[in-house]
């Protein structure tokens, strides 16, 4: 099956990690680009294309500033990644609440009982294959 084009949807754009990079620093405030070059580290070329693929499934906006163009993240356009991803949420969470109750449990040996653990020595497992 052929793969998307990035320009698709929202999805396949945010699919690259340096396009989620740039959103999430124009998620604070808008931004020119050579602002965007200067603290991610990336090329001019590099950010100016991941731009254009977050610009053409919308999930930002530009705005001309005199010769400058400034860059912002579209929150309408971000929702239904915000929304899909919240059905993961509930999961975490659980799956969280799980690994710290398992913690809890081994920082508070009071809480096993006896037949839970049982020690046993090198010399026990020896024996019993006699």
């Amino acid at each position: 099956m052929a793969r998307a084009a990035t320009t698709s949807d929202a999805f396949n754009a945010v699919a690259e990690p340096r396009r989620r990079e740039i959103l999430n620093y124009l998620a604070l405030q808008e931004r020119p680009v050579g602002e965007i070059v200067d603290s991610l580290g990336m090329g001019q070329p590099s950010v100016s294309k991941h731009l254009r693929v977050l610009l053409q499934v919308g999930l930002v906006d530009v705005r001309r500033d005199g010769r400058r163009m400034l860059y912002r993240t579209n929150a309408e356009a971000i929702r239904p990644l915000h929304e899909w991803t919240e059905t993961f949420e509930r999961f975490w969470r659980h799956q969280l609440s799980r690994i710290k109750e398992r913690a809890e449990e081994r920082d508070n040996p009071s809480s096993y009982s006896r037949q839970d653990f049982i020690p046993r020595r090198k010399n026990d497992l020896d024996r019993n294959k006699n």
